[in-house]
């Protein structure tokens, strides 16, 4: 059996990853091929029967969640008279989803996700990483920075007009209300809880090593 092939379209809020999906999955329709969606239960900005996206378009899609019932309906979706399987917001699925992304693609599938390379933290979210290594192909995307209006491709998470705390929940489904695009000089992010106690325990053993040297000299 001729295998399928993995495509990964990522990158911040706000940078076309959906419109990207929904046009690779409208093509292949085009191209007379048979072509299911899916999206994460967790996103319901526009209800559970479809993925939306920031330029207000819409398309029916399987709602799953993370349940293992749940993630092997997507083998059942993606039966033989599919060809293509899109998914979006894939960041959200656990790691067992990248089996099952592997087996449809063995089994002959074209398979395209899209999802946030990125949290709000600006470090690598869930799956992403992995899929972007065994992917085909890999398309990372940018938008423009609300500060500087440069290349962006962090989600600046905003609460109450302040930037989100390091230690917040990685996950808060929202739109222009939570979040903005963002480059790498306007992101802005507390310092890491663990990296600040390390710093503050290394001072504090340096400065008892530095006591011990001064009562050894004397």
């Amino acid at each position: 059996m001729e295998k399928g092939r993995l495509e990964v379209v990522c990158g911040s809020m706000f940078s076309g990853k959906t419109e990207e999906l929904m046009r690779r999955l409208r093509r292949a329709e085009y191209a007379k091929q048979n072509v299911v969606t899916i999206k994460h239960k967790i996103d319901t900005r526009s209800g559970n029967a479809y993925i939306l996206s920031h330029d207000g378009r819409e398309r029916f899609a399987f709602s799953i969640e993370n349940s293992s019932g749940s993630l092997e309906k997507i083998l059942e979706l993606a039966n033989k008279n599919i060809d293509v399987v899109g998914i979006d917001e894939i960041q959200f699925f656990p790691k067992e989803i990248v089996p099952i992304v592997c087996k449809l693609v063995d089994e002959g599938k074209r398979v395209i996700t899209a999802g946030l390379d990125l949290d709000f933290r600006g470090e690598p979210f869930g799956v992403i990483p992995t899929l972007l290594a065994v992917a085909d192909s890999v398309l990372k995307l940018k938008a423009i920075c609300v500060k500087c209006g440069q290349d962006a491709h962090h989600s600046q998470r905003i609460i109450n007009g302040k930037p989100a705390d390091y230690d917040d929940p990685i996950i808060l489904v929202g739109a222009q209300e939570s979040y903005e695009a963002r480059c790498r000089s306007c992101f802005v992010i507390n310092k890491r809880p663990k990296y600040a106690q390390l710093q503050a325990g290394m001072k504090i053993k340096e400065s008892v090593f530095q006591k011990r040297v001064s009562q050894t000299q004397l």
